[in-house]
């Protein structure tokens, strides 16, 4: 029996390295002789600096910068020096988890840029940023403003890069810019294809959960919808509608705006550095799963993303979620077979992310026996 085992982060809890370790010890009390391959996942969010490190040999490196609100904080990217490749995820630095209580007036990218400058400063060739995770509805400018660029209203009056300015915006100076930005490769990972307006962008879909109470979404996106047009008529680049400029509140739009990057699918592109589809065409059974299962989850979450690739191999898939919400009596729909809750009986939040690792294992130790158990019958 061939397992793969490719769990996303079970955010706030564990990593996916964590996470997958933990299956594999579930699955081994009851089935120590079954072939187990662990490929911890990521989608561009949380746990993707751990996952290309896991498959480049390079490095976790720390760095001091600010939080979404301006607060010294140490966060970790990733550094493999022998292929000059940098990888940073927006989350470390400017994550919805760094903050008790969301203020997406307050909140900048800036930390992320910061970490951005790190990565420059030790010689990257190739920097990949992960869009997933943000506190931020900043468009970027957070981050744009610790590489040079200055942001001034309309008596030219520097503004601080935060959400809450963004409709102030009137000029635009990008003469600072580090030049080293224009030498290096620039990859985003990000599987939001969003755009940056309207029903489907940035504001209206990611701003309720960025801290947006609804009464003021109309007003956050009109000063989207203003630094918008102010950015195009700085750059004769309009990249509005284009899939994926909603990504991390706007961050996309004003990288997409101001630097040449590739986008890529950050499952896909992550996958591909673990080879995950041709483990999976080898594999029995395929184990995922992540912290919260809903329905936002059929739009790039990992575990969906990696049933759609076991679907074309006709790999079976059993993914473990911390939470459930929504009606997933169909989620054979989505390649997944099976979906099961970690949880033993009704828990509080934060009691169920500290004891999130012991919970996952022991999900695993049932999901053997029951597969034991239909083995005999089978048997019989």
């Amino acid at each position: 029996m061939h397992v793969v085992i490719a769990p996303d982060s079970f955010k706030g809890s564990m990593s996916s390295r964590e996470a997958a370790e933990r299956i594999q010890a579930g699955l081994a009390q009851v089935f120590p002789d079954w072939e187990m391959t662990v490929v911890p996942m990521a989608d561009g969010g949380e746990g993707t600096v751990e996952a290309i490190l896991t498959w480049t040999g390079g490095r976790k490196q720390t760095a001091s910068v600010k939080d979404p609100l301006g607060r010294s904080i140490e966060a970790v990217w990733g550094y493999c020096e022998n292929r000059g490749l940098a990888v940073i995820e927006t989350a470390a630095a400017s994550g919805l988890a760094l903050l008790e209580e969301p203020d997406p007036a307050r909140a900048s990218t800036y930390g992320t840029g910061q970490l951005c400058k790190e990565a420059l400063d030790h010689g990257a060739k190739e920097v990949v940023i992960g869009l997933g995770g943000s506190a931020t509805v900043d468009a970027g400018i957070g981050f744009f403003a610790a590489l040079g660029v200055r942001f001034y209203d309309q008596q030219r009056e520097l503004l601080e890069p935060v959400g809450g300015n963004l409709g102030k915006i009137a000029h635009i100076d990008r003469s600072g810019l580090d030049p080293r930005l224009q030498k290096v490769k620039i990859t985003i990972a990000s599987d939001v294809t969003h755009p940056l307006l309207g029903t489907e962008g940035a504001i209206q879909v990611f701003g309720p959960q960025k801290g947006i109470p609804p009464e003021e979404l109309d007003r956050f996106e009109e000063g989207m919808h203003r630094f918008a047009e102010c950015l195009v008529r700085v750059t004769g680049r309009d990249h509005r509608w284009t899939p994926g400029s909603g990504a991390a509140g706007g961050f996309g739009f004003s990288l997409l705006s101001l630097l040449h990057v590739e986008w890529k699918s950050g499952l896909e592109w992550i996958a591909a550095w673990g080879d995950l589809e041709e483990k999976i065409r080898q594999a029995d059974l395929v184990i995922t799963g992540e912290g919260r299962m809903d329905r936002q989850s059929l739009y790039g979450k990992v575990p969906v993303g990696i049933a759609r690739i076991a679907a074309r191999h006709q790999v079976p898939v059993v993914a473990f979620a911390g939470q459930i919400q929504g009606d997933w009596s169909e989620a054979e729909e989505t390649g997944i077979s099976v979906l099961l809750p970690i949880t033993e009986g009704p828990i509080l939040l934060e009691d169920a992310i500290r004891q999130g690792p012991d919970l996952l294992e022991r999900g695993a130790v049932r999901l053997a026996q029951v597969w034991q158990l239909g083995a005999r019958r089978g048997g019989e």
